[in-house]
């Protein structure tokens, strides 16, 4: 569960790097989106949830591939380690995004600034965990074993 969560980390980091920017313009000390760049709220939800899903996926096959541990007690340690490592991407995601695009002092009216991608909905990190447990799920009612395969002889 604790390899899984730290995975957040990394899913944080490439979606600090990845998620799109938007530019507003300053006027009278309030920041107003420019129209073409008001989508990038949506991209930015978009791309972190698509990074949870694929690692949750991979996840779920991962944990799967533990052949002697098979069973519900590593599906849910797998999914409670993805909410996590969600919950953190989000977190470490958000802050570093925030670092990237800091805006120093107080700007001109009409300047045109870079705003960091945030995360318009927290319903995004339930991508992950729900990605692990159906694959994991996928993978067990495909298998024809009653004990899951555990035993390798």
């Amino acid at each position: 569960m604790s390899f899984v969560a730290l995975s957040g980390l990394a899913v944080g980091w490439l979606w600090s790097a990845l998620a799109p920017s938007q530019r507003v313009l300053i006027s009278d000390g309030t920041r107003v989106p420019l129209l073409d760049e008001s989508s990038h709220r949506f991209d930015d939800l978009v791309i972190f949830m698509l990074l949870g899903l694929g690692v949750g996926a991979v996840v779920g096959a991962a944990v799967w591939l533990l052949r002697e541990r098979r069973g519900p007690v590593i599906m849910f340690a797998a999914v409670a380690g993805s909410a996590l490592a969600a919950w953190l991407a989000a977190q470490v995601g958000i802050s570093l995004a925030g670092g990237h695009y800091a805006v120093a002092g107080v700007q001109a009216n009409g300047t045109v600034v870079d705003v960091a991608p945030v995360l318009e909905s927290s319903w995004a990190i339930l991508a992950q965990p729900l990605t692990t447990a159906l694959a994991y799920g996928a993978m067990a009612a495909w298998n024809g074993m009653d004990d899951l395969g555990r035993r390798l002889g």
